[in-house]
Order: C-alpha cells, then structure tokens, then sequence
C-alpha cells in the first residue's frame, strides 16, 4: 500500500477518547460509531464501514469478538486494530477478549495490523479518582507502563497509511513505576490527601500483573509521561 496515496478510511468509536485522536490525524476519515448510526453488536448501519481501510477502535468488556465478526465482514483492504500489551499473558477476562479478537483477524484472510499498547494514562487517572473517594486510598500492588492515547492514536493513523503489518511492535508508555508512584503524582496534582494502600490479591491475573505481564519495557517509545498528562 502506496502511503501517498489516498484511500477512503473509517475509524469504529471515532468519537470516543482514542479514536477521536485517530479521526484527527487522518484527514478524511469518517468517524462511525453508535451515535452516528452504527451499532456493532446489533449490526444496524454496517454500509458505513465499507471502506478501504478501517481502524478499529471502537471496544466492548462483552462483546469485543462479536464486533470484530461484523468489521471483518465489510472486507475492508487493511484492518487495523488496537489491542493490549500482555492479553496472552494476563488472564483478565478483558484481556482474553482481545487476544480471542486478534485471533479471528489473524485467521480471517483480512490484510491487518495488530498494535499492542499499554493502559492509557486516562485510565490509571478514572482509577485514581475512584479509589480516591475514600479514606484509605487502594492501588495495585504492581507496576504500570502508561502511554498518552494522542501519542496511539497518532501511531495507529500512521499504520492506516501503510501497508498491512500483521503484528507491529508494541507501544509502551516512557515510564514503568509501581502504581503507588503513580498514585502520589495524582494526589499531588489534585492537591488531594489520602493515605495510599497497596492491595495484593490472590489469583492468577495479580500474579500476571505483578510479574509484568503488562509492560513492554523494550518497547517504552511514547514520549509523555503521566505527570505531564496530569498537567
């Protein structure tokens, strides 16, 4: 694929918080989601999809194979979805979903590319502010590799504009921190005071998290960290 050349792109969950960056950095591109139209799990409004490259953005905690199913049947000439650093190696049921999804792409026939990220850094900020609600403040008892979702959604625009990769090297934030750390930088741009607990459970999925199942410390190419997101 020419990646001077123009082709008629369409991002699922163009409007939400990655995908809106991804819309942006993709001049053209029209953004189908819900709100416009498009119900991926009902399959109402799937013409809009039709398009010769699709980055897929949009997201379910149940039904994320299911719209894969209806994306992939549009045959679009390039797909390009978003996945998570560590779903073959953390057992979280979220995590199973998005390694079960990149399989069927994988298997489909559909020319792809796969990116791997790590959490967003607006995820660790919703995860602070909930747990900041009380006294005694809990936070995972394990480290975070938090990457800016501007900086993905960059990336995952400039793969669109290329030719299909298959599996592209994972995407890591700059810096890996236990999440304690990050938890003092959210109080103190908050001005919030709270006593930090870590939380330790059993299972195999802290067992995954706290063996760095969800870090790509060779991959740590985003650039801001989460203090400056804070900022």
């Amino acid at each position: 694929m020419n990646p001077k050349q123009e082709f008629n792109t369409v991002v699922t969950g163009g409007s939400g918080s990655l995908g809106r960056h991804v819309v942006a950095a993709l001049p053209g591109a029209r953004s189908v989601s819900r709100s416009s139209g498009t119900d991926l799990v009902r399959g109402t409004g799937l013409n809009a999809l039709r398009a010769d490259v699709v980055v897929h953005c949009a997201t379910s905690f149940r039904h994320e194979v299911q719209m894969a199913r209806a994306v992939l049947a549009s045959k679009p000439a390039h797909l390009v979805y978003i996945s998570i650093v560590g779903c073959h190696e953390v057992p979280l049921p979220y995590y199973k979903l998005k390694l079960a999804t990149e399989r069927l792409i994988i298997d489909s026939g559909v020319p792809h590319t796969i990116l791997r990220a790590t959490q967003f850094h607006s995820l660790l900020h919703k995860m602070f502010e909930s747990a900041a609600k009380l006294p005694l403040m809990p936070v995972p008892g394990f480290r975070f590799q938090p990457v800016d979702e501007a900086e993905v959604g960059l990336e995952l625009a400039a793969l669109a504009q290329a030719s299909p990769a298959g599996k592209a090297p994972e995407m890591g934030g700059p810096e890996i921190r236990e999440a304690v750390d990050f938890a003092r930088m959210y109080l103190e741009a908050t001005g919030k005071q709270r006593r930090l607990v870590p939380v330790k459970v059993p299972g195999a999925t802290y067992r995954a998290y706290r063996a760095g199942g969800n870090l790509t410390p060779g991959r740590a190419v985003g650039t801001r960290t989460f203090e400056q997101y804070l900022t």
